[in-house]
């Protein structure tokens, strides 16, 4: 019978919504509370909790996680109409992920988790790209005007000094559409302070890529933030021998395509909305991504990159089995874990985390694979298997690695 680990502050646990609830109590029950006398301090973040509590537990959560400093989060429903109907919902409640973000003032980082036996359809890409991305404003906050006649658009700004400025947009000689999007200096800043503490925090190099040479005042500002803050970090980053890079994104991309890999590559908003979904697919799968959210102040909130697995999860209401990949929640645990013990000075618990992984990375690295992942296997012999079949193979080697 092996001892559990003992922790002395909780996480904080946002359970989620569809497959990936069920994936995530079965990840628990097997994987974790065995080996771990766990404590965390629990947040339902299902959708029908959201729609009873008129979404207020998702800022409990939030708030939580700023008192606690680790926190791990399910996988949870964005509501568009069809959810409205299908769940019954009061309102269409805006992404938790969103709200959480805004209270934590994060920066959202991605990596891929990578197999040897699972190419990269890249082929020069060696190691994981990180995609950080500021995750506030731009297109994302922006208001629209569809316009029906001709007329004049403008950009309006009134200061609360009296101070008055505008700009002819453009003279709309018909029908046509306007956008206005905004950002604003501290969320820069803090984008770029959670980039350069995560690039010293996992010794990586950090770039950053925007087009100033178009938009020389609105990513021009981004540009110009990420050079003033990068002098504070200067030294610290010379002394782990890592460096920091500024190019068009553009030329980012390129150079992207080229690379070796091994760095973390900060992107504004949509850009990294965009490009993390391009650098997991071209990894293998969305499924083998994990996602953590840094606050400028060193909050940590893990979780996978992608949805509840909707289809999947009506196929378990039908009673049948699914062959879902758990990977990327159970590293959200394991980083979370890690995390804690970190803040907590809990070594058996930062060596739990690594077991667990890999236990996940024996488990792969043997052919026992979900269906997502058995068609990209080379140079092994795969064998699909059920989602408890799959995480019952990594109780067996985890079991293995702490004995």
């Amino acid at each position: 019978m092996i001892e559990k680990i003992k922790m002395t502050t909780p996480l904080v646990e946002m359970d989620g919504d569809e497959m990936t609830r069920i994936l995530w109590k079965m990840i628990k029950d097997e994987l974790i509370l065995p080996f771990v006398d766990l404590k965390t301090e629990y947040y339902d973040l299902g959708i029908q909790k959201r729609d009873e509590t008129r979404d207020q537990i998702t800022v409990d959560a939030a708030e939580a996680t700023k008192r606690l400093g680790v926190a791990v989060k399910c996988a949870t429903i964005t509501p568009n109409a069809k959810r409205m109907d299908e769940y019954h919902l009061h309102e269409m409640w805006r992404s938790p992920n969103g709200t959480i973000r805004s209270i934590l003032d994060g920066t959202v980082f991605r990596t891929p988790i990578t197999i040897d036996s699972i190419k990269p359809v890249v082929k020069n890409w060696e190691q994981p790209i990180t995609i950080a991305r500021h995750a506030y404003g731009d297109v994302y906050k922006s208001v629209e005007i569809r316009n029906e006649v001709p007329g004049t658009a403008k950009l309006v700004f009134d200061g609360e000094d009296g101070s008055h400025e505008e700009v002819v947009i453009n003279q709309m000689k018909g029908a046509g559409v306007l956008q206005g999007m905004h950002n604003t200096d501290k969320s820069i800043r803090s984008f770029a302070h959670s980039c350069f503490k995560f690039a010293i925090d996992t010794h990586k190099d950090l770039w950053f890529s925007t087009k100033d040479t178009i938009s020389k005042k609105y990513d021009g500002q981004f540009r110009k933030i990420f050079e003033e803050v990068y002098e504070e970090y200067k030294d610290q980053m010379e002394k782990l021998g890592i460096t920091y890079f500024y190019t068009l994104i553009d030329d980012a991309v390129a150079r992207v395509v080229r690379s070796k890999g091994g760095y973390i590559w900060a992107c504004k908003n949509y850009d990294g909305d965009v490009m993390s979904d391009m650098v997991s697919t071209a990894f293998g799968s969305l499924a083998m991504m994990t996602s953590v959210l840094v606050s400028p102040d060193g909050k940590y909130e893990f979780e996978a990159a992608h949805g509840t697995v909707t289809r999947h999860y009506y196929k378990y209401l039908n009673g049948e089995e699914t062959s879902t990949n758990p990977i990327a929640t159970i590293f959200a645990w394991s980083g979370a874990l890690r995390k804690r013990g970190e803040m907590d000075g809990i070594e058996g618990l930062q060596k739990f985390a690594d077991a667990l992984e890999g236990a996940c990375f024996d488990t792969l690295n043997a052919g026992i694979a979900t269906k997502d992942l058995v068609n990209l296997m080379e140079g092994i012999e795969p064998k699909q298997v059920t989602s408890a079949q799959f995480i019952a193979a990594i109780r067996g080697n985890l079991e293995k690695r702490l004995a």
